[in-house]
């Protein structure tokens, strides 16, 4: 039986996604919070920047959280959850509340899934830009 080891998301990785996201909300002129995930949804990394909104710390947690779980990126799920969509009962079935709104993307190596990283505070496309451009930074 073959087995493939994948390195976990590391502290160091963490932090180049924190950078990389703030960097690009930063070109932006959005200040933001981002949260970092390990697989197992323990945080990594945080950061809110001092002129973020204070619910964009959450929004960052629960965006990385929801696309963790589902193992997708949040602004592909935003329409599921609709009143007529198959999650529609799903952001308040849990325990831990998920958050169907554009800027959570999960983070991949090797095709396995180690972690994720959530933006908050611009409006959902751009917190979901600022975490595709920090993913294209950890794949450099």
């Amino acid at each position: 039986m073959n087995t493939v080891t994948v390195t976990p998301l590391t502290t160091a990785d963490a932090e180049t996604l924190v950078a990389a996201a703030r960097a690009a909300a930063d070109a932006a002129g959005v200040p933001v919070s981002v949260t970092v995930l390990d697989a197992g949804g323990h945080l990594l990394a945080f950061r809110r920047d001092d002129r973020a909104v204070l619910i964009s710390g959450e929004t960052s947690t629960r965006k990385a959280y929801t696309a963790l779980q589902l193992n997708a990126p949040t602004a592909e799920l935003v329409g599921l959850v609709k009143p007529d969509g198959p999650f529609h009962s799903l952001p308040t079935a849990l325990d831990r509340p998920l958050l169907f709104i554009a800027g959570g993307v999960p983070v991949h190596r090797d095709g396995r899934l180690v972690g994720a990283i959530g933006v908050g505070g611009g409006a959902p496309e751009q917190d979901h830009g600022f975490a595709t451009a920090a993913l294209e930074e950890l794949s450099r």
